[in-house]
């Protein structure tokens, strides 16, 4: 097992400028995989049993300009499509996608917004504060999902205005045609398996922009909404 891990890491290499930051990216991947809880850097510190003096350290690999999270998501990519047994019906890769609402009780921290809860599960409660996360996930033979994209989707409007204007935020749905295009720029044609919630104008539009790119083919598979109209 060392062994297979220690080969995928290698692969990502090409996607540091600097030795010691693909190091540290090492060590905190490592922490993330055998943290016991959620507590940020302090969690991979404690649990990797590492000197409390290197927490400032640790912290600015994180804001270092020696690597960029594009080129380490474009290389897992191929990682995945490379090693995994991904799963495929007709040449075509399966992937699959979803929001996910994480509470929060910081309110005051970036991207933290009050959010309604569209679930029919009676167990959750109707408003809560946290975080929207998209979440791409592809789907394998043994019925369980390596995670591929998971951003934040949702309560950043203001951060994202700072952009250019041709860089305005888009909505959710829209953000995860966009995500799953992305791998399959990587993946070949796929099939992007998704829940009614995501099915509207815009994300559609954007699918056939995507398409029209030609640099993939990406379909999307979902439930009609029980509001949908149909012509002839």
């Amino acid at each position: 097992m060392l062994e297979y891990i220690d080969k995928i890491f290698n692969n990502f290499k090409s996607c540091f400028s600097r030795q010691s930051a693909f190091q540290w990216f090492v060590v905190i991947i490592v922490g993330f995989m055998i943290r016991s809880d959620k507590i940020g850097t302090t969690s991979v510190i404690r649990d990797l049993a590492l000197s409390s003096k290197i927490y400032d350290t640790m912290n600015h690999f994180f804001r270092a300009s020696s690597w960029s999270l594009e080129s380490i998501k474009l290389k897992w990519f191929e990682v995945v499509n490379s090693s995994a047994p991904l799963y495929k019906e007709e040449g075509y890769t399966i992937l699959i996608g979803d929001g996910v609402k994480q509470a929060k009780e910081g309110r005051h921290m970036p991207g933290v917004k009050k959010l309604f809860q569209e679930s029919e599960n009676s167990s959750k409660p109707e408003y809560i504060f946290g975080y929207m996360f998209g979440v791409l996930a592809g789907n394998v033979s043994k019925w369980f999902c390596i995670p591929l994209h998971v951003n934040f989707q949702d309560g950043i409007q203001t951060i994202l205005s700072w952009k250019a204007k041709e860089e305005q935020p888009r909505t959710h749905m829209v953000q995860m045609i966009e995500n799953g295009y992305e791998a399959a720029k990587t993946f070949g044609k796929s099939l992007l398996l998704l829940n009614r919630y995501f099915l509207s104008v815009p994300a559609l539009v954007q699918l056939e922009q995507c398409n029209h790119s030609e640099d993939a083919i990406m379909h999307l598979i979902s439930k009609a909404k029980k509001s949908c109209m149909a012509y002839q």
